[in-house]
């Protein structure tokens, strides 16, 4: 069984406009919700073995602070240039590339791949929009990472920071 953990960046501040898309930084509120997020995931007693971020400095400090709230550590984190609007076929790539040994992997991009992506897992479970910090975790009843497809994978659930109850599960 392989796990996947979609992760939007956190809530980035507009208030410097002279700063390009991939140099803003997290607002006030996304300082706050990505370690919560990590907290509830930590909480869950889950577990991360790689974490691969949009280089954007958004996604890659939303990335770190999940990353220290649920223990994995950030230094491990790696950049991913094909997580920065790439679309997704570079997103099914880079899952099918991971090591076997690896269970469970996160993604840190952005919107709309990744409302984009989540629903062409899963027609029976639909999300209108996965909002900043927004976490989906897909699961796939495989034994390697190149046998994976959107077609043997599921939606597990999804969570997102101003939810107040338990995971929206499918």
């Amino acid at each position: 069984m392989k796990s996947i953990y979609l992760l939007r960046h956190a809530k980035s501040s507009w208030d410097d406009s002279r700063l390009s898309d991939k140099q803003r930084p997290l607002s006030g509120r996304g300082l706050k919700n990505a370690p919560q997020m990590g907290q509830r995931f930590a909480a869950r007693g889950e577990q991360l073995e790689r974490v691969l971020s949009s280089p954007a400095l958004r996604a890659l400090n939303t990335a770190q602070l999940f990353c220290e709230a649920c223990g994995y550590p950030p230094d491990d984190i790696v950049i991913e240039p094909d997580l920065y609007f790439s679309g997704i076929t570079s997103i099914e790539d880079l899952i099918c590339a991971q090591d076997d040994q690896l269970r469970a992997l996160m993604l840190v991009f952005h919107n709309p791949d990744i409302t984009y992506f989540a629903n062409s897992i899963d027609y029976d479970f639909h999300i209108d929009n996965v909002p900043t910090c927004g976490l989906v975790r897909l699961v796939s009843d495989i034994a390697q990472w190149r046998d994976w497809t959107r077609d043997n994978t599921d939606v597990e659930y999804f969570d997102y920071p101003r939810n107040t109850g338990e995971v929206v599960r499918k």
